[in-house]
């Protein structure tokens, strides 16, 4: 097997687990979450509560399932055009991985949304009252997070020019 077909090959594996990993963790919180108080792992801090999502962040753009359906279908797609113009060097894998995991996250909320209407969310920081989320918008802030943090200097030459 050629170089590139292992890439891509090894690009779909990823792909697949992510996916497979956050779906596992949303179907486990309809089992365990759904039409319960919640679980509280850390008082004041941390817990787990089942939400149905039928927005973005803080419910923007409520009920726009197939405007996000869209966008998702657009991402992925540019994701794997520009994942397929990256060079095969191994300096490249952290990119290549950044973008499996950002194409993950699009992908298990489309699943979600394509399925239920909404996305399936549990992960909740109390103390801050930030937005209930989940393992795909997890996939989706570490790795833009990542990305800027390991190519900081690139984007800051972008940014400045």
């Amino acid at each position: 097997m050629n170089k590139t077909k292992r890439y891509y090959l090894f690009a779909l594996a990823e792909l697949t687990v992510l996916v497979l990993l956050d779906q596992l963790s949303k179907y486990a919180a309809v089992l365990y979450l759904k039409n319960q108080s919640g679980i509280i792992l850390i008082p004041g801090i941390f817990e787990l509560y089942y939400l149905e999502n039928r927005g973005a962040a803080w419910g923007l753009l409520e009920n726009a399932r197939f405007f996000f359906l869209i966008t998702a279908v657009i991402l992925t797609g540019l994701i794997f055009f520009y994942y397929r113009k990256l060079p095969l060097e191994h300096h490249w894998n952290l990119s290549r991985f950044l973008m499996i995991m950002l194409a993950s996250g699009a992908v298990g909320n489309a699943i979600d949304r394509f399925l239920h209407g909404y996305v399936i969310d549990f992960l909740y920081f109390s103390a801050i009252n930030f937005p209930v989320f989940n393992v795909a918008d997890c996939y989706v802030t570490l790795s833009i997070a990542l990305f800027l943090f390991f190519y900081r200097k690139e984007v800051y030459e972008w940014i400045r020019n």
